[in-house]
């Protein structure tokens, strides 16, 4: 277990002693399966930067940095084989774009890679899980905004879903792991997005018509979080559209196909 990985997950013992909205998280709080047991920074900022037509994706041929895929990884990935991540959930649109190379081509398109992703909802709850101190609401039956795709000959996958929510602990954030075509793990890792007055962050947060009632109030900032803090520029998406239309995030992840 690496030192960084190790001071997260004492981070995790605070979480259960802090308020319900803190409790309603949109992170890795409990149940990790697999990679490293990070837990989620108490810390929060207030101010960003960035906005919504800004970020970046790996542009450097080496590998994304690994975060942990806990506490709330999917269950059984191979039977939500969707591109609709939807399901019941209500909020702003959002269609997210993810390009996998491969380091181990000089980041050619990887081709047939099994590309699952996972975040919560607008209200920061996540699916198959709950009922606990680490999420209260119980969504253990259900399995929305969790999907899996494959890899085209451009390395893309594509999902349909709503934009995230946020909790006072995280930065908002997806989840993604990648394995290839035989089914080994490459990669289990984060995006983040871009913050600032202008970003989708801001606006979305502001839109109660949608839905998004906390604002950014208690907000946690990518530089404050501590899966982002460190490793935030080749874990940055590029957001763009708007509240009426939509937003866009397009992002490029490398692994050592």
């Amino acid at each position: 277990m690496e030192r960084k990985d190790f001071l997260r997950g004492l981070g995790l013992v605070g979480i259960g002693s802090l308020v319900i909205p803190i409790i309603n998280s949109c992170s890795k709080d409990d149940d990790s399966s697999s990679s490293s047991s990070d837990s989620d920074s108490d810390s929060s900022s207030s101010s960003g930067s960035g906005s919504s037509s800004s970020g970046s994706s790996s542009s450097s041929c080496s590998v994304t940095p690994s975060e942990t895929e806990g506490p709330f990884p999917t269950k059984s990935p191979a039977t939500l084989v969707s591109s609709n991540i939807i399901s019941d959930r209500t909020g702003v649109a959002f269609s997210i774009k993810i390009y996998i190379k491969n380091t181990s081509a000089s980041c050619a398109a990887l081709a047939g890679a099994l590309v699952d992703i996972w975040h919560c909802d607008k209200d920061g709850y996540y699916s198959e899980y709950g009922g606990t101190s680490m999420q209260t609401a119980d969504f253990t039956t259900v399995h929305f905004l969790r999907g899996r795709q494959t890899t085209d000959t451009d390395g893309l996958v594509s999902f349909k879903s709503i934009f995230p929510g946020w909790y006072q602990s995280r930065a908002t954030h997806i989840h993604v792991h990648i394995y290839n075509a035989s089914g080994k793990s490459l990669l289990v890792t984060q995006i983040a997005f871009p913050e600032g007055t202008n970003s989708a962050v801001a606006l979305v947060n502001a839109s109660t018509a949608n839905g998004y009632t906390k604002g950014l109030t208690g907000y946690t900032y990518n530089a404050s979080d501590n899966v982002f803090s460190d490793s935030v520029t080749n874990e940055m998406s590029t957001v763009t559209g708007s509240v009426s239309e939509g937003f866009v995030l397009t992002h490029t992840i490398n692994v050592a196909g």
